[in-house]
């Protein structure tokens, strides 16, 4: 199994300054990655209209929807950081974690998203980590999902 999460899918420092331009930085980061088409960008934002994807401890995780499967060509996630909060509808967002999921294969990989940040502790160390090379090592168990 290939790994969903690689060096090159983790920006410590993204350059978003709203929701959307930071669906659209986790999407090029897919795209870049050669696991979704440039169409998924649109199906992660009608996710977006139809629920926020905040998920709490400034963790955001926009997605596409079910109509948007046949633009994943393959399971990854994306991870950026960012050094000011964005707002995303009323909360701070510091993480936007893309996810691309190949035939329902991102359940296991969201519910280890999911145990990572409901750690505080897990939390203040994705904000402290000072390089792409740190972020990866503590997010390593999302490739073991």
């Amino acid at each position: 199994m290939s790994k969903v999460l690689e060096l090159d899918q983790i920006k410590a420092a993204g350059t978003a300054r709203t929701k959307e331009e930071a669906i659209a930085e986790a999407a090029e980061i897919l795209i870049a990655a050669g696991a979704v088409t440039p169409e998924y960008l649109g199906f992660m934002k009608a996710r977006e209209e139809l629920t926020s994807t905040f998920m709490g401890n400034f963790l955001a995780i926009p997605h596409g929807t079910n109509e948007g499967k046949d633009t994943i060509l393959s399971s990854a996630l994306s991870f950026v950081r960012y050094a000011d909060p964005i707002e995303w509808d009323g909360n701070e967002v510091r993480f936007v974690v893309g996810i691309a999921g190949k035939e329902g294969g991102h359940m296991d990989t969201l519910a280890a998203v999911a145990t990572i940040f409901s750690d505080n502790d897990e939390v203040q160390k994705l904000i402290d980590a000072s390089t792409e090379e740190e972020l990866l090592s503590l997010l390593a168990e999302l490739n073991n999902a």
